[in-house]
């Protein structure tokens, strides 16, 4: 099995990005993988995020480690099926207990086997929950699994969108030069399940829309702190946020929006 195979087999491949932790990336990246497989596409979500793995607690994950079979005498790793969404996440081979402390080489050869020595089979998209940042460890994962567009994730915090700013800079740089298809403010405001048509704007508001105008993109989804989500994600309930009307219809909506920009 070679790489190239491998990754020919994945149709599409969407990187989920942002400048610093704290954002909601990864629950953004999740509910995309969750919104593909409900529309009866194959989907993988790759947790790349080698700081603050959340894949497997979101999915109710934590204690499960993926097994391994042997093609043409290599050694791969078989993915977590879960909600219809293939599963691999760094945070499946770490001590959740014991801090992570790695060295840019050690974390590269992870991710670059994660990538290429997983049997993934075919693939219409995967979502990669990247690592925060722009250093070393970003730039080669993006070498790896080459991203077909990414989107960048920000709260609407002066702070958040500083750094997201950074993360979506490093993708439009002329020796990465993947798409950004446009900004994702999450926690716009927050809404109580009773009284869904109130808002209220937490963390301040425009964070977002000011951040697309200054990369010259466009904000694509604002994404509002729903009662009672967070707990769900804690608890491995993810797919609760399937079955909630505040953002279930804006997940699918941006999903099948950056579905359609690609499948052109």
């Amino acid at each position: 099995m070679s790489e190239l195979k491998e990754l020919n087999n994945i149709k599409y491949r969407i990187a989920v990005a942002s400048g610093k932790g704290g954002v909601g990336k990864s629950t953004v990246a999740a509910n995309l993988a969750l919104a593909y497989a409900s529309e009866g596409l194959k989907v993988a979500l790759l947790d790349a995020d080698i700081y603050g793995p959340s894949i497997p607690i979101l999915f109710g994950l934590e204690k499960e480690k993926p097994e391994m079979t042997s093609i043409d005498g290599k050694e791969v790793f078989l993915p977590i099926n879960k909600f219809g969404v293939k599963i691999l996440s760094i945070g499946f081979f770490i001590n959740p207990d014991q801090s992570l402390i790695w060295r840019g080489p050690a974390a590269s050869s992870i991710l670059s086997r994660m990538i290429n020595d997983t049997l993934w089979g075919d693939i219409d998209v995967m979502v990669i929950d990247f690592p925060p940042g722009t250093g070393d460890i970003p730039i080669t994962l993006v070498n790896e699994a080459k991203p077909s567009t990414a989107i960048i994730v920000t709260t609407p915090q002066k702070l958040s969108v500083s750094d997201a700013q950074k993360s979506g800079l490093m993708f439009m740089h002329e020796q990465i030069n993947v798409p950004i298809y446009g900004i994702v403010e999450n926690m716009s405001w927050f809404t109580p399940t009773n009284h869904p048509e109130d808002r209220y704007y937490i963390f301040g508001k425009g964070g977002g829309q000011a951040l697309a105008c200054s990369m010259g993109t466009k904000l694509v989804a604002q994404i509002p702190i729903a009662q009672g989500l967070a707990g769900a994600a804690d608890e491995g309930k993810l797919i609760n946020y399937e079955q909630n009307e505040i953002t279930l219809p804006l997940f699918r909506k941006l999903a099948s929006e950056i579905f359609g920009s690609l499948d052109k």
